[in-house]
């Protein structure tokens, strides 16, 4: 079983994805994304759901026009893990910063 990281952990994790910050209430890394327009946000969260789906982690996410917002949690772990670690830094290289 996947374990959540520790406080330590996650403030060593967020000093490595600087733009992506912890949502507490939702125990989740959160990344907002503002596009050009409404299709290039498609594009990016069709390139997103791809590489999700081939690691079988998939986030939690809203769409609105040319913004969209990412929230990755492991729920067996009840919070972050290296999975969502992992699709952070991917969903990062797919969209720079």
């Amino acid at each position: 079983m996947i374990e959540s990281y520790n406080p330590t952990e996650l403030t060593e994790l967020l000093n490595r994805l600087p733009h992506w910050r912890y949502d507490a209430e939702r125990k989740a890394l959160h990344r907002r994304l503002e596009c050009g327009d409404f299709s290039e946000a498609m594009e990016i969260m069709m390139r997103i759901a791809i590489d999700a789906e081939r690691a079988d982690h998939h986030p939690e996410w809203c769409n609105v026009y040319s913004r969209i917002d990412i929230w990755l949690t492991t729920h067996d772990a009840a919070g972050v893990s290296s999975r969502d670690e992992a699709l952070a830094t991917r969903i990062d290289a797919i969209v720079g910063s």
